[in-house]
């Protein structure tokens, strides 16, 4: 029996291992848009010479899903393809996003190759390694494993869970005074609401198993479901605030705060207003957020989408590229510009020429004075993008300067933020100066973004009826990672609990009487707790007000109880002080108050 259950576990782990195999080899295959590619080019030549797109005269996704998967293929010896190529390609992504979805007519299911047949190889496979597994005695040692949270999650232990509130309570309170109402929307939405809305991020989207006739994916960030909220309850204006964890299926990086399952802190305002007041409040937020959590020096980059395209376009880009050259851009915060210029030669299509003379821009920062500037710069001042992007940055900053921040914001031309729903202003966040991790100075990088989105709501709404929206998110994640990094280094200390008052005994058989008196304490609206055993020892109890951070003691003894009095001990200083048994709720509140103790030592 041992011998068969052995020759099982082997043929088990070399199942397991080519099921792994397959999945990895469809994972590295995944586009953002690959259910079906073209099998035969010349019979779709044939096929398409007849009709202007796939499933005949209209327009759909399946076209897209197509399409996406020629971009490197030579099509010069396909007249009829290479037409309708170039046709798909003389669509907007906002144009794309709007298509229906459609499923290939009999006449080219053929001619597809879909990757449907990828998934049912795995799922055969599955079957065989699950029919292996039921053949597995009872008596079969146990499988090991090893005890770990999943990639990209953590635990969180009371001390860090003391910190993660007072982050949030104070990032909440901002909030509300500006005027925020807090919403909630699920933690996973129809994939079909998620597609299309964040660029080349869209391969980082979480999808779930389908689920009675619904395919679901796992939120990508807060905004979109805002959208898609403000859209199905036809909603105008909103000022909200949203704090909840979203899913990225990302390369994760935990010492410095990049996760799989995080947590993100979003406000925005929704609504038709003039131009760049929301959008100051938004970076007036972030200020006073930073401020309260005084994690170090930082700066405000900001920048605007029209600029960035009035650029591309001044610089020879095509329109069909600014998007994807974007998302190329927004990665010099982490990458030189050899890198960044590489990029967009070799796999963005731009020209050499092209990307040396957005190098040119993209190097710049300053503030008033160089808007001002490139509204002079002869290429950027005869396109209309451009000249409506740096008027925007010009009032931008204005108001900035009747909030009292323009010093902490900087005119940045290399900001791009590469999510494909921006329209408008984008900013983000960053801390000027390394933080210490582990002994080792490490980047944070962004700690906050977000910019303004114009057109999100319109493509859920069937009237494509837009509601002009724009917002901050705060990576919170990282400002955790930098607090807990002063934790480790001793420079901060934070109270797990919030007891004010710990009810002891020293002398034995006081249990009911200690009892009595947290009830009247916790009735009283006081923090309070007391040893779990009958009969504790007095240097036990104070030791453990100490370790906790308590800073009061209630200590019970029969002589004065007889007389009517009660202990009250300062555990930091260690004075005792009588007072009379009616008179300590009183008493309590009253040294509570005065001793206006931080409960986290934030």
């Amino acid at each position: 029996m041992a011998e068969h259950n052995e020759i099982l576990l082997k043929k088990i782990q070399e199942q397991g291992d080519l099921v792994r195999k397959l999945k990895a080899e469809k994972e590295s295959t995944e586009k953002v848009i690959n259910e079906y590619s073209i099998q035969d080019l010349g019979e779709f030549d044939k096929y398409i010479s007849q009709y202007s797109y796939i499933n005949g005269y209209t327009p759909s996704r399946l076209d897209f899903e197509v399409y996406n998967n020629l971009k490197n293929v030579d099509l010069k010896r396909y007249s009829y393809v290479k037409r309708w190529w170039c046709h798909m390609r003389s669509f907007s992504n906002s144009e794309i996003t709007q298509l229906p979805f459609m499923k290939p007519p009999d006449a080219v299911k053929l001619i597809l190759n879909s990757n449907q047949n990828h998934d049912q190889k795995i799922k055969e496979e599955v079957a065989k390694l699950l029919a292996l597994k039921a053949q597995l005695s009872n008596d079969a040692p146990p499988q090991k494993f090893v005890l770990k949270t999943p990639k990209g999650t953590r635990d969180y232990n009371p001390q860090q869970m003391a910190i993660r509130n007072s982050v949030l309570q104070k990032i909440i309170s901002v909030f509300k005074k500006h005027g925020a109402e807090c919403i909630d929307t699920p933690v996973f939405e129809l994939k079909e609401v998620l597609t299309g809305k964040y660029g080349e991020d869209s391969k980082l989207i979480y999808d779930l198993k389908d689920q009675g006739g619904e395919i679901l994916s796992l939120r990508y960030d807060l905004t979109v479901p805002l959208a898609r909220y403000l859209a199905m309850n036809k909603i105008n204006n909103l000022k909200r605030y949203h704090i909840a964890k979203v899913y990225r299926r990302d390369n994760p990086a935990m010492t410095r705060g990049r996760y799989r399952e995080f947590y993100q802190c979003d406000f925005d305002i929704a609504g038709q207003f003039d131009p760049m007041v929301p959008d100051a409040e938004c970076l007036k937020v972030v200020t006073e957020i930073l401020d309260s959590l005084d994690i170090g020096k930082y700066m405000l980059k900001v920048n605007h989408r029209c600029l960035l395209d009035g650029m591309f376009e001044a610089c020879g880009v095509p329109a069909e590229q600014f998007r994807s050259t974007c998302s190329t851009i927004d990665k010099l915060d982490k990458s030189p510009w050899e890198e960044v210029r590489t990029e967009m030669i070799s796999e963005k299509g731009v020209t050499p020429e092209a990307a040396d003379r957005i190098g040119e821009y993209v190097r710049l920062n300053g503030s008033t004075e160089l808007v001002d500037t490139l509204l002079q710069d002869e290429k950027l001042s005869k396109s209309k993008s451009a000249v409506e992007g740096l008027q925007g940055i010009k009032l931008l900053l204005e108001y900035c300067e009747l909030y009292g921040i323009k010093d902490k914001v900087l005119f940045d031309l290399s900001l791009a933020r590469g999510l494909d729903y921006y329209t408008g202003i984008i900013y983000e966040a960053v801390l000027t100066e390394p933080i210490k991790i582990g002994g080792e100075e490490q980047s944070v990088g962004s700690i906050a973004g977000g910019g303004r989105y114009d057109n999100l709501v319109g493509m859920f709404d069937t009237k494509n009826k837009q509601v002009p929206c724009v917002g901050i998110s705060v990576g919170v994640e990282r400002v955790f990672s930098v607090l807990e990094a002063r934790l480790a280094a001793g420079e901060l200390s934070v109270r797990p609990s919030e007891v004010d008052v710990y009810v002891a005994s020293a002398q034995k058989d006081f249990l009911t009487t200690r009892m009595r008196i947290c009830n009247e304490l916790w009735g009283a609206g006081i923090k309070a707790e007391q040893p779990y055993k009958k009969n504790p020892k007095m240097l036990n109890q104070l030791q453990h007000c100490e370790e906790n951070g308590i800073p009061l003691a209630v200590i019970l003894g029969e002589s004065e109880l007889k007389r009517g009095l009660v202990k009250i001990r300062n555990i930091a200083t260690r004075q005792e002080d009588e007072v009379p048994r009616e008179k300590l709720v009183e008493e309590l509140k009253n040294r509570i108050s005065m001793l206006n103790v931080n409960v986290n030592g934030l």
